[in-house]
């Protein structure tokens, strides 16, 4: 396939995904948004300012991951604005949403946030939202945090493996969802319950003594325990990276009481498996763990049936050395899994494999992410929204090899594998910023601060309240 225009007016294909179908449609673009879409012919006459798209391809919104590790500043050597967000755009990602720890400083406060704006000038490859964080120390001060732009707060029970983003415990996650339910935010929480989980130090190389000291109970009473206090404060509360299916009958139930709950899984649980992880292979390591391939199957279920609402990459890499602690052991090694750019593919890949159609499976990397991060207009092709689209060749296949990613670290757990689905364009705002042929061609990504925030800083993104 050539390579596709860098600003066209117009974009038709036979397979362009609105509203949750896939039909034949012209795409107009103006101005960085889409102005019109238009029923199309593929077998009549097409105006010549109208770049038609091979059959074998589709026109996808820019998808939306709400749930990144960008490490800036701080720790810009594990992975930071600029390769992260390369990253998102090779995998047709257009719009991410930056979690609050693992940088220096931690995004606690209005000067940390605005820390974390200032790196990020000049660097990003695609639009750039901010989640907060909740700790012991900060609450009571949350609000002013949302003033400033974050679109939530992010929150542990348990350690969060950085000495400065402690952990809430009973009392302290009451008190969030309190002061947070007043402006009608939203927490989202890492539930593993500290009580439930072994001591921390060496495991040793094989992964089911990892897989052993972080049981599936540490997540379900974790999660019973927002649910019910979410009930209690009739807060918005949603559930990052759930691993364990056993948990999802409570989110179940709580959805149809009409508690205020949402819930996330990610790539690595819908298309990894403990049984496959090889001995000393610490980039399969995250917390909570990749579980059993039964276990699999009924998270599958689990995004059948809407009870999940968004599949996002927790993307959380860090640098070669701490992933090669302890020489492979699954007690020392860094948890955390690099996923940004094969996540989309990995996830349809398995999909198809299961029989599950690509409309079926999209909503959850456009408007679920988007919907929990409150980015209204993100992960749609309509009039009006920005044009954020993504060239994605369903059928075709590639090989992951780590060393050719976009992040910082190369590092996979699926590298070797043979996945589905192959972005030959990503656009921001009618921009061709990416191609497979030329890479990252463009650094033309935004910031998005929640509605109502006041920037502080020069430059600020006319996106602000988008």
């Amino acid at each position: 396939m050539t390579a596709l225009p860098d600003a066209p007016r117009a974009l038709a294909a036979r397979r362009v995904f609105i509203d949750g179908v896939f039909r034949p449609a012209v795409v107009h673009v103006e101005g960085g948004r889409i102005t019109a879409v238009d029923a199309y012919d593929p077998d009549g006459v097409t105006p010549g300012d109208v770049v038609v798209l091979p059959d074998h391809v589709t026109l996808l919104p820019g998808l939306v991951d709400s749930h990144v590790h960008l490490d800036e500043p701080g720790r810009t050597e594990w992975e930071g604005f600029a390769t992260g967000t390369a990253a998102a755009a090779a995998a047709g990602i257009t719009t991410l949403v930056d979690m609050p720890l693992n940088s220096v400083p931690v995004t606690t406060s209005v000067a940390a946030l605005e820390a974390k704006r200032a790196a990020s000038r000049g660097k990003l490859a695609v639009d750039v939202a901010y989640w907060g964080g909740a700790v012991p120390e900060n609450l009571g001060a949350l609000a002013e945090l949302a003033t400033a732009g974050v679109v939530g707060f992010k929150c542990f029970l348990s350690p969060s493996g950085i000495d400065e983003f402690e952990s809430l415990d009973a009392e302290h996650l009451e008190a969030a969802l309190t002061e947070i339910a007043a402006f009608d935010g939203l927490l989202i929480v890492h539930a593993e319950d500290p009580a439930q989980l072994g001591e921390e130090g060496p495991l040793g190389p094989r992964y089911d003594a990892f897989l052993a000291s972080r049981p599936p109970v540490s997540e379900r009473d974790a999660i019973r325990r927002v649910i019910e206090a979410a009930r209690r404060t009739g807060a918005r509360a949603h559930i990052v990276h759930v691993s364990d299916a056993g948990a999802l009958a409570d989110v179940r139930a709580a959805k149809a009481e009409g508690v205020r709950l949402s819930i996330e899984t990610c790539p690595h649980y819908l298309t990894l498996t403990a049984e496959e992880v090889p001995d000393s292979a610490a980039e399969f390591k995250c917390c909570p763990p990749i579980r059993d391939a039964h276990n699999r199957d009924l998270l599958w279920q689990g995004v059948l049936d809407g009870t999940i609402d968004a599949i996002v990459s927790d993307h959380s890499p860090s640098s070669a050395e701490l992933k090669g602690r302890g020489e492979g052991d699954f007690g020392l090694a860094w948890g955390g899994i690099a996923g940004l750019q094969t996540g989309f593919a990995s996830v349809w890949t398995e999909a198809r494999r299961r029989g599950i159609a690509l409309e079926t499976l999209l909503p959850y990397v456009t408007t679920g992410p988007a919907r929990v991060a409150g980015l209204a207009g993100a992960g749609v092709i309509a009039v009006g929204a920005p044009a954020h689209l993504a060239v994605f060749a369903p059928d075709e296949e590639w090989t992951v090899d780590a060393a050719t990613l976009q992040y910082r670290n190369k590092m996979s757990p699926w590298h070797g594998r043979t996945l589905a689905g192959v972005v030959h364009a990503t656009y921001l705002a009618g921009e061709r910023v990416y191609g497979p042929e030329d890479g990252v061609i463009a650094r033309r990504g935004r910031e998005i601060l929640a509605a109502g925030a006041e920037s502080t800083l020069p430059g600020a993104s006319d996106e602000e309240g988008a």
